[in-house]
């Protein structure tokens, strides 16, 4: 063996810029209407001998099973038995501004207008290309191990929970959030060729009144990393010189709005808290590789195992109460339908500070009649039974991976939901006593390989926070998973392999009731697609925004996936030159219906402190499409303006 190998890709996976509604708030009234930036995958190859590791990071809201079925089924075509659900591990940043609709589940398509397939099909094509792309990168590459601390881009939104735990996890965490900074860098030739930066926070700095696609903070310290390092084409058909992924561990109950406010923290504009808590991010990972810093040894290895999570029987040494107890059937609370009120209000009429109605009739009429709910969800004021409405309509998956990767001395436990603190805590203790490594070497991998909501400590579910009431499985779910990350880290640590056992069933062949069919495009009257309608001004400084509109067309009709609806460009002496498209932080691209079928595009971009002064002009891509279905491309240029 002579060391590791990895291979690194980034593709577009951004879905429907019109009309879907966004996933993560639950507001059907969100939905998306222009893209403020693209969404990536980006992927990682690790190699080291005969064994193999694929991380596929997505910034997308969820990952479902849906999606890495699809995504293993085409990579199975592509490779054969090289990426398997065995050791490829697939996770989202959870930014909650992308466009949803990609669930064979029903409760997630209920408020995006229906099942998107054209949404679901650009994430699986985006990483699959991200995947082939890494494949074929595979090269020798230093790995090091390094970590920091951030103590200014979360808080715990859920301190009341928190503080039920017990003190000697409550020590551990002093302000009530989790500051570790853990990152994985690569580099070949004395170059940094990537990193994958792990931190604990919510991707929710956009709020749920946004309605343009956006990767949210952990896609902007993504973006500034990867431009910052080089200034990158992402449209060109290539792997970049360096890729940079922020993903998610235990960041369950941990919000970027620092002031416990949606939209707020550390300022009142959700734009600009977007930007400045990437950036935190982005400066604590590079802070990162110069401290602390220690290279990665020990080889590659994975487990898998799926498991039904209703009904699972929790050994005494894992329940904290020296009893042995069962996970309920999946079951929301009350208080899951209220929200999170630091990231997002959830539907009137619920409150995270208790629900009377449901909380009586939970207590005094369905925990009375069975002793086995309430064993396992009291005190959860019980909403709907989502485990007997699945015998009839698959609602909410019960049968999920847990996983456990090992890189070198670095672990990670892919969890298929969103894992508090002190739950990761818990989970991250477990593996490390068992491996023998050091706790902070261990890492929740939280949404990953599918979705079962939020994982609490039973402590922090006896609150009945919108975490707790979001812990589907009940009371006992989190010493389950510990139960079954021993299992796979035991078997880790002896070289035994594990029967991984069978997946839930493929629900793909079901049919998906969808989005109506959106009407032919008409130009406006006494217009052409493409022509401008209103013109930017002739002068503009550093810090300005410039905005023109068009005669646009629908656009879902192509999403340009790889490609962009926007250009700004400046006037060199060759000729005109693409600096910036609809994937940069700087611009936006809106999409309004007018009339039945017309369409209006604003193209807008905002000055960059560092823009050369020169002249400029804005174009904008359509694509019509006609009554028998056909696409006719189009552009659209705005007058030009100087910058001074």
């Amino acid at each position: 063996m002579t060391g590791y190998s990895v291979g690194r890709g980034i593709s577009d996976i951004t879905g429907e810029p019109a009309d879907a509604g966004m996933l993560g708030y639950g507001k059907a009234e969100q939905r998306s209407d222009g893209i403020h930036t693209r969404l990536r995958a980006r992927a990682f190859v690790f190699e080291y001998g005969t064994d193999r590791l694929l991380l596929v990071v997505c910034e997308i809201p969820l990952i479902f099973d849906s999606i890495c079925n699809a995504v293993l089924a085409r990579l199975a075509t592509r490779f054969g038995d090289r990426y398997t659900a065995a050791n490829t591990m697939i996770t989202a940043t959870h930014t909650h501004c992308g466009p949803g609709g990609y669930s064979h589940h029903y409760t997630y398509n209920a408020t995006t207008n229906g099942y998107r397939a054209k949404t679901f099909d650009a994430i699986v094509d985006g990483a699959v290309k991200a995947v082939e792309r890494a494949d074929a990168d595979l090269s020798l590459t230093t790995l090091t191990l390094s970590r920091t601390e951030l103590h200014n881009a979360s808080v715990n939104r859920s301190r009341v929970a928190f503080d039920r735990n017990p003190l000697h996890d409550k020590t551990f965490f002093p302000e009530a959030n989790d500051p570790q900074v853990t990152v994985l860098a690569m580099e070949r030739e004395d170059a940094a060729v990537g990193a994958i930066t792990w931190f604990a926070t919510h991707n929710t700095s956009m709020t749920n009144t946004n309605t343009l696609i956006s990767s949210d903070n952990k896609g902007y310290a993504s973006y500034h990393w990867e431009r910052l390092t080089e200034n990158v084409d992402y449209l060109r058909d290539h792997t970049p010189s360096f890729i940079s992924a922020f993903a998610q561990t235990n960041s369950g109950d941990m919000s970027p709005n620092l002031n416990l406010k949606p939209g707020s923290g550390p300022t009142d504009d959700e734009v600009r808290n977007t930007r400045i808590i990437g950036l935190r991010q982005f400066d604590a990972a590079t802070k990162a590789l110069t401290e602390q810093t220690a290279a990665v040894v020990g080889g590659l290895d994975s487990r898998t195992l799926y498991v039904t999570l209703s009904g699972y029987e929790v050994a005494p040494e894992f329940t904290g109460d020296g009893k042995a107890h069962r996970t309920g059937p999946p079951i929301p609370g009350a208080a899951a339908i209220a929200g999170a009120s630091a990231d997002g209000d959830g539907f009137a009429g619920f409150s995270e500070n208790g629900n009377p109605l449901f909380d009586r009739v939970s207590r005094h009429l369905i925990y009375r009649l069975s002793g086995s709910l309430a064993d396992s969800h009291a005190p959860k004021g019980l909403v709907a039974p989502a485990g007997s409405i699945n015998k009839v309509v698959p609602m909410i998956i019960e049968r999920v991976p847990v996983q456990l990767f090992r890189i070198g001395q670095l672990y990670l436990i892919g969890i298929p939901g969103e894992v508090t603190i002190v739950a990761g805590l818990r989970l991250r203790r477990t593996v490390a006593a068992i491996v023998g490594a050091e706790l902070a070497d261990v890492l929740v991998a939280g949404y990953s390989n599918g979705y079962i909501h939020y994982v609490t400590t039973p402590e922090e579910y006896e609150a009945q926070r919108y975490e707790g009431g979001s812990t589907m499985f009940g009371k006992w779910e989190l010493p389950a998973l510990q139960q079954i990350a021993a299992q796979l880290a035991t078997a880790m640590r002896d070289g035994v392999a594990v029967d991984h056992g069978d997946p839930a069933p493929d629900l793909s062949g079901r049919k998906r009731r969808g989005p109506a069919q959106a009407p032919a495009d008409e130009a406006l009257s006494g217009h052409d697609f493409g022509d401008q309608l209103t013109a930017p001004a002739g002068r503009y400084v550093a810090g300005d925004r410039v905005v023109s509109t068009f005669v646009g067309a629908y656009p879902n009709n192509d999403l340009r996936r790889g490609d962009t609806y926007l250009e700004v460009q400046q006037q060199t002496e060759a000729g005109w030159a693409r600096i910036a498209d609809d994937g940069d932080f700087a611009t936006t691209y809106r999409w309004k219906r007018r009339g039945k079928a017309g369409s209006v595009v604003e193209v807008a971009w905002r000055i960059p402190d560092d823009a050369a002064a020169g002249t400029y002009r804005l174009r904008y891509h359509g694509d019509a499409r006609d009554a028998a279905g056909q696409l006719s491309p189009f552009t659209g240029t705005s007058n030009t303006f100087g910058i001074e």
